[in-house]
């Protein structure tokens, strides 16, 4: 599974670290989520789509055949 958060982040000009706490996570989450190195909770993940102004789909991009 790969993200765009990262990109959309950017384009809002947020910092990892007011995404973070917009999310009540920390920066390295955000981080790691970011670099493909953490998959976010369910809640987690409608969390920074609410705060990025998109959809959940618009965040995540699942490969099939891919574990």
């Amino acid at each position: 599974m790969e993200n765009t958060i990262r990109r959309i982040r950017k384009s809002k000009k947020l910092s990892q670290e007011e995404l973070a706490g917009k999310c009540g996570v920390t920066r390295q989450t955000v981080n790691a989520i970011e670099n493909n190195k953490y998959d976010p909770t369910l809640a987690l993940a409608f969390k920074l789509a609410f705060h990025l102004e998109v959809t959940v789909d618009e965040l995540f991009e699942f490969h099939y055949g891919e574990e």
